[in-house]
């Protein structure tokens, strides 16, 4: 079956870096387009960036353009985002989804906190 697994979560100081990471397994992983999502406390699910399964350039939320960079290892099975230059408004629980035949998949996220 589908199974995404997020890691790289954690507590960084305004400015700051994470990566994340989300391990994909169950489906033909290069041939769907995978996505990174947010949600904070007491708001809803945004989408963060997408990625496509073809050379087509990535998707970005406004809020992360220009500071997130999302990317796709196929080999290992793997989406990424790297988060730079983060703010305290990007805390949030972070979800990578995959829609497979018309089904959506989400992993169990991985928190990001941003504090002083």
């Amino acid at each position: 079956q589908v199974q995404l697994v997020e890691s790289g979560g954690g507590l960084v100081q305004p400015g700051g870096s994470l990566r994340l990471s989300c391990a994909a397994s169950g489906f033909t992983f290069s041939s769907y387009a995978m996505s990174w999502y947010r949600q904070a406390p007491g708001k809803e699910r945004e989408l963060v960036a997408v990625i496509g399964s073809g050379f087509g350039s990535p998707t970005y939320g406004d809020s992360v353009k220009g500071r997130f960079t999302i990317s796709r290892d196929n080999a290992k099975n793997t989406v990424y985002l790297q988060m730079n230059s983060l703010k305290l408004e990007d805390t949030a629980v972070y979800y990578c989804k995959v829609a497979v035949r018309f089904a959506s998949y989400w992993g169990q996220g991985t928190q990001v906190t941003v504090s002083s």
